[in-house]
């Protein structure tokens, strides 16, 4: 039996997810657009597409159908086809990460990309056991964007979300970023009460994207007085239940029933 065929923009029974690059500027239906140059050499030198490769594009504002038009040293270029509907999620959710150790880091922002997380803010938490020094935070931030773009092309997402460098809570840059919030949750392992679901509740109705932030201890927890600096930012408390769960599982966890919550995990 032979092998489906891709071309011409054709996905037909049987075949796997389209290829998914991410281009420069922005897509216009009927117009041709050139792959990134990063994502041109690994169309060309590791997949070998060829002319007539139906793929998605990714331009950081929607997803489109196209198809290559043009595989040469000088670069990839494609054909846009159509416009796909949206894959953004309406809440928008800013995790505030403590800092955990490397290969939990990767986790983290994987899985929260493909969860539908809008940007990811690491803290430097009084429990923090990862510790960078100003050598290599821009190294392993690049890193970790790295996963982020991946991870979100694998999920067929129009962007990849932003990982920005490690603050403390108190760093005078991130003031404007926790103002951006319109609700600030702090789950919290020893809080007694407060539950994501009455806060999602008592945010419906609001009017265009919901903006959430979400701050999650790193391995050792929040400390008490950081839970106290929160809740002086609005922050609002709440239990994820009587499990306690590990740095890596708490935001991924959250997030999901953030976005189950408010009807995110539904079809469209």
């Amino acid at each position: 039996m032979g092998v489906p065929s891709r071309k011409a923009g054709i996905l037909k029974a049987g075949e796997g997810p389209l290829h998914r690059f991410f281009v420069e500027g922005q897509c216009r239906v009927g117009a041709e657009i050139a792959l990134r140059p990063e994502e041109a050499r690994h169309a060309a030198q590791v997949l070998r597409l060829t002319p007539g490769e139906a793929v998605e594009l990714l331009d950081g504002r929607g997803v489109y159908a196209g198809a290559l038009s043009s595989v040469d040293k000088g670069g990839v270029r494609a054909m846009v086809s159509a416009q796909l509907p949206d894959r953004e999620p309406r809440i928008r959710v800013t995790l505030f990460q403590g800092l955990a150790k490397g290969d939990k880091m990767e986790g983290i922002v994987q899985k929260c990309t493909e969860l539908g997380v809008h940007a990811l803010q690491l803290l430097e938490m009084d429990r923090c056991v990862q510790r960078l020094d100003a050598k290599r935070v821009e190294v392993q931030r690049e890193r970790w964007q790295r996963i982020a773009r991946e991870a979100a092309k694998q999920c067929g997402r129009a962007w990849a979300p932003p990982v920005h460098p490690p603050m403390g809570l108190d760093d005078p840059a991130l003031a404007g970023r926790w103002a951006e919030q319109q609700l600030l949750i702090v789950p919290w392992e020893e809080a007694g009460s407060g539950s994501l679901r009455d806060l999602l509740r008592g945010a419906e109705g609001s009017e265009g994207p919901l903006r959430i932030g979400l701050v999650i201890g790193p391995e050792g927890g929040i400390a008490e007085g950081e839970v106290a600096r929160l809740h002086g930012l609005g922050g609002k408390i709440v239990t994820l239940g009587p499990r306690i769960l590990r740095t890596e599982t708490a935001g991924m966890a959250a997030l999901a029933a953030i976005m189950a919550l408010g009807g995110e995990l539904d079809n469209a």
